[in-house]
């Protein structure tokens, strides 16, 4: 007895440490966590530092960034060029690549491979193999539902349809970000599950977002709070899914007013990251954070106020030109600018992106800081002087006047390229109507000349009687008389046959000539 009073006394001290240890480990834990977003939440936005520039507010997640996206402005930025791991943001540029490429009505196969990946808590609205979905019934369940196998199914469509498949679609995306400006971003798949080597940046996330933004296809989906797919091939029942963004929910405890659309993502490696669109009817904006274990949304209103109070635009075509500048293809164009920050306090970077074209790029900085770029057209001395290329239209004489009248006449617009056509195809039949009637004409008069010749060369009386009528009167006469002179044997040479000269018989009336020459 004293025994097992031992053992259960044993035991039960055990358990107590155990839990002890437990809760210490987890309190450990907890502190630990608390203090390292404390930390992250202390750090000084980088923005904050530029002299002169509105001081930002402090948040919690690892990077963040706010961007106009029409002019590629930055507003605040903290360690906006840090890497870290995108998770279901991804799918932003996957839409990207998928609207660029395909139509509204592409169909989007779900082959084995883009649903046999799935592991127990990814992200699904439960497609199977075979089932086909419209491209736009798909965005939807990419963007909203944040349906990994959907993503996987519109990469491997849309990269088919390119030539190739699921590979060429993830290429793409590589290739579009960095076409885009992208410097620090490698994707390995289209919906943004974990892979050591898919990465991005806030600042790059905020490139990819503005260029999706520009799709009215992708602002209807990601402002949608709820959605449905009706029927498949395969399935007979509909799908309903809803917004996971909570600043669009009107009457939430997050909603923003002037919230346009975003995307939601989260994995554990990447901890929570968020990208939203606002729009207060005067600046167009875009949040990014990444790798956030605090109120994300909190801190999203918080940067979106600060930007929307501290800035304005300058306009350009109000100001002097950066060197090389001709013309801006946007009259609108311009520069955002806090107070007190003039426009002569800036310096300019001009880019060639078409020396054939002359076309270009201006970006405009503040101690370093973008406030905003715009497309231009250079004069053709910049072009030559920094490429070489001669941008000046060339005027070479008479050699290239046909080539000039032929690239004229290319530029004319439709209407009259077609009034044209229509004018030289009624010339053209005129000129073969009356080839046509003249060459009837010349027929006829052909004709009629070859009956003249042989009525000559026959008559319509008989070869006594054509003699007897180019004989004169008096010849006539005696040859009716003595039938015995007729005939060509007793005939004279043709020179005084008819008995005059040629005095006398210049002497016959026009009547007698005519019939002499015209039969």
């Amino acid at each position: 007895m004293r025994n097992y009073i031992k053992r259960a006394a044993a035991a039960v001290l055990t358990g107590i440490m155990t839990v002890t240890l437990a809760g210490n480990v987890l309190a450990d834990e907890t502190t630990d966590f608390e203090e390292a977003l404390q930390a992250s939440y202390d750090i000084v936005p980088d923005t904050n530092n530029i002299q002169g520039w509105p001081q930002g507010p402090h948040v919690y997640g690892g990077s963040a960034i706010v961007m106009d996206m029409d002019s590629g402005a930055v507003l605040y930025g903290k360690k906006a060029d840090e890497r870290h791991y995108p998770a279901s943001i991804t799918k932003i540029l996957t839409a990207l690549v998928a609207l660029e490429n395909s139509k509204p009505d592409d169909e989007v196969y779900f082959s084995e491979d883009s649903v046999s990946f799935l592991e127990y808590g990814d992200a699904s609205i439960g497609m199977t193999p075979g089932e086909i979905l419209s491209m736009n019934d798909a965005l939807y369940g990419m963007l909203l539902a944040s349906a990994n196998e959907v993503s996987y199914a519109i990469a491997e469509s849309v990269g088919k349809q390119m030539g190739g498949g699921y590979d060429t679609f993830i290429q793409e995306m590589n290739d579009r970000s960095a076409e885009l400006g992208c410097t620090g971003s490698h994707w390995t798949n289209a919906n943004g599950l974990h892979s050591d080597q898919h990465y991005t940046t806030a600042r790059d996330m905020a490139l990819i977002a503005s260029a999706a933004y520009q799709f009215e296809e992708f602002r209807t989906v990601t402002q949608t709070l709820n959605y449905t797919i009706g029927a498949t091939n395969l399935v007979g029942e509909s799908r309903t899914f809803q917004q996971n963004h909570k600043m669009l929910w009107e009457g939430g405890y997050y909603y923003y007013e002037y919230c346009t659309g975003g995307k939601t993502g989260y994995t554990d490696q990447s901890r929570t990251t968020l990208v939203t669109m606002a729009d207060n009817g005067d600046l167009q904006l875009v949040a990014v954070f990444l790798q956030d274990d605090g109120d994300v949304y909190t801190d999203t209103r918080a940067m979106f106020d600060y930007a929307f109070a501290n800035f304005s635009k300058v306009s350009l075509k109000d100001q002097p030109k950066a060197e090389g500048v001709r013309s801006y293809e946007d009259e609108n164009a311009y520069v955002l600018l806090p107070s007190g920050i003039g426009f002569s306090s800036l310096e300019n970077e001009v880019a060639i992106t078409d020396e054939k074209e002359a076309a270009g790029e201006v970006t405009y900085y503040y101690e370093g800081q973008n406030v905003g770029s715009a497309a231009v057209t250079l004069t053709p001395e910049y072009v030559r002087e920094r490429t070489g290329y001669d941008a000046t239209p060339q005027i070479t004489g008479n050699d290239n006047t046909e080539e000039a009248a032929q690239k004229e006449a290319a530029g004319l617009p439709l209407p009259i390229k077609v009034l044209i056509g229509v004018g030289v195809a009624v010339l053209l039949i005129f000129i073969i109507l009356y080839g046509a009637a003249g060459y009837q004409l010349a027929k006829r008069r052909r004709l009629g000349l070859e009956r003249a010749r042989r009525r000559r060369q026959t008559g319509r009386v008989s070869p006594a009687r054509q003699n007897t009528a180019r004989q004169s009167p008096a010849r006539r006469y005696a040859a009716h008389q003595s039938p015995t002179r007729q005939g060509p044997a007793r005939q004279r040479p043709a020179s005084s046959r008819s008995g005059r000269t040629s005095r006398q018989i210049s002497r016959q009336s026009p009547q007698r000539r005519v019939r002499r020459d015209g039969g």
